[in-house]
């Protein structure tokens, strides 16, 4: 079904990792695909994890799909859900929020969506299990996403101001300026896709649409730092691509 490979090592036997029988790193080999426009980082990332022909369909009919979904230029992680469910993509969707949180509304992120995307959203979630979607209102630790990674790619939204990739040069000038400039960064929501990790050197592999093609890296902690900043309401989807119990 599905166009990734797994590579996994042997297991870990560092002490201090909390998960002793996990093989000490994964990598899956996506198709990487990068973004065109402001607003379709969720898209992207969608698309890096469908099968050939389901991307080539939807590269084929894109502004149509976009249409009939109901996000035209805005979307949110349940509608990337609703897009996974379109290709019988296996998926599970973990977020501490059930809808819209009502914090999101004092977020300058949200403020030129919120009112436009809000009943749809809604919407979206009350009619999910319906449709098949299986949402679960939950916080995940690290440890439970790299036991997922085994299985498949894991789609995350992040604060991309908080993102800082080991390889990229424009990170690392971005955390020389954060060392000279202290601030706290206002949230900006953006998509990435896990794809792999290295529990020897606790990092985290992930493909960034924004990107050319190549696989960034971030460390454990810089990742746990912007998946749960406040406006991502700890969007995680897990994609089945093999067997497991999500």
């Amino acid at each position: 079904m599905c166009p990734q490979h797994f590579h996994e090592m042997s297991t870990a036997n560092i002490s201090d990792f909390p998960y002793h029988d996990l093989p000490e790193s994964v990598e899956i080999d996506l198709n990487h695909y990068q973004q065109k426009y402001n607003w379709d980082c969720g898209l992207s990332c969608v698309l890096m994890v469908l099968p050939k022909e389901d991307r080539e369909d939807f590269l084929s009919n894109f502004a149509g799909i976009c249409k009939d979904e109901g996000f035209n230029k805005s979307t949110w992680t349940i509608d990337l859900c609703y897009l996974l469910k379109r290709y019988k993509i296996k998926h599970v969707y973990y977020t501490i929020t059930f809808g819209i949180h009502p914090e999101h509304a004092t977020n300058s992120f949200y403020d030129t969506i919120l009112t436009k995307d809000e009943s749809r959203i809604n919407r979206r979630f009350d009619n999910a299990e319906k449709c098949g979607i299986k949402i679960k209102t939950a916080s995940v630790t690290i440890e439970y996403i790299l036991d997922q990674l085994r299985f498949g790619p894991v789609i995350v939204l992040t604060n991309t101001q908080l993102i800082i990739c080991d390889r990229c040069k424009f990170n690392k000038m971005k955390t020389e300026l954060r060392k000279l400039i202290p601030c706290v960064p206002k949230f900006q929501g953006h998509y990435i896709v896990l794809c792999g990790y290295s529990a020897n050197l606790r990092k985290i592999f992930y493909r960034n649409p924004t990107m050319y093609n190549h696989v960034c890296v971030m460390s454990m902690e810089v990742f746990e730092h912007a998946r749960k900043s406040s406006g991502t309401d700890e969007d995680i989807i897990f994609v089945k691509t093999l067997e497991n119990q999500i």
